[in-house]
């Protein structure tokens, strides 16, 4: 689980997550992996580490969502990795249902879904759903049919995790660089309804939006060179847009040639 500022929010989920695991027949580890966040977290975490089974690791290096993946599903001690926020936007009573439908045949990752049959965003605007919408169509060729591709609550084994021969990803979408460099086949979506985080600030912002884009960009050339040839085009006038939007004023003010 990747944090950053985020003890507000732990406080609340780490005994749902207790509640949920606790006397199941599997055992368990939960793993923060925080990004050198100057709120209470050590102390949160201490204080559940007396009542679940919770690991403090303080990240080095630059803050990044998806290196602290990496690095979580690398320092993990089982054969089943799972992952999900800390915002409270997973709830993590479905953490069983994921584990389920991978110990399934011919499963090798699943996903906990907003957009499968059964799933639901929770008040969301049009803005942010047609946002999510022509996400999800820029990766179409990437991952088939998949529903919800671009999730942070997803399950996979530690073999499939070991099949990825480079990891490289941009942004926040470490659960789509998962499904193209590990090459997923069996990947299941299980319904979720998804929250809108609690306490805190989402960090989707434009930055991000083109960090997307780029990250797309190079799963494209590296793992679909073929259909690269149409998508990387449309990448990046995408990626022109965003940077005029973040211009404002620098076409309207530069003095005409000529």
């Amino acid at each position: 689980m990747p944090t950053y500022q985020e003890a507000p929010n732990l406080r609340l989920l780490l005994p749902r997550i207790a509640s949920t695991l606790t006397g199941g027949t599997a055992t368990y580890e939960v793993l923060i992996l925080d990004d050198r966040s100057d709120d209470q977290t050590p102390e949160v975490v201490a204080a559940e580490s007396t009542r679940m089974p919770v690991r403090l690791i303080i990240r080095e290096g630059p803050r990044d969502l998806s290196l602290a993946v990496l690095e979580g599903l690398r320092q993990a001690r089982g054969q089943t990795l799972l992952v999900m926020d800390a915002d409270l936007s997973h709830p993590p009573e479905r953490i069983p249902d994921l584990l389920t439908a991978l110990n399934r045949p011919g499963a090798d990752f699943v996903i906990g879904s907003r957009f499968t049959s059964g799933g639901r965003t929770e008040d969301w605007g049009g803005h942010r759903r047609l946002n999510s919408y022509v996400a999800t169509l820029l990766c179409r060729p990437l991952t088939g049919q998949v529903r919800d591709p671009m999730a942070g609550f997803f399950a996979l084994r530690r073999e499939t995790f070991e099949r990825a021969n480079k990891l490289a990803p941009i942004g926040y979408k470490i659960g789509l660089e998962l499904i193209c460099r590990c090459r997923c086949q069996g990947i299941a979506e299980v319904p979720i309804v998804f929250h809108n985080r609690v306490h805190g600030q989402s960090k989707l912002n434009l930055d991000q939006q083109s960090r997307y884009l780029l990250h797309l960009d190079r799963l494209y050339r590296d793992c679909r060179p073929g259909w690269a040839i149409i998508m990387r085009p449309i990448l990046w006038s995408m990626l022109a847009s965003l940077w005029l939007v973040r211009q404002p004023g620098r076409l309207r003010h530069h003095p005409a040639a000529g």
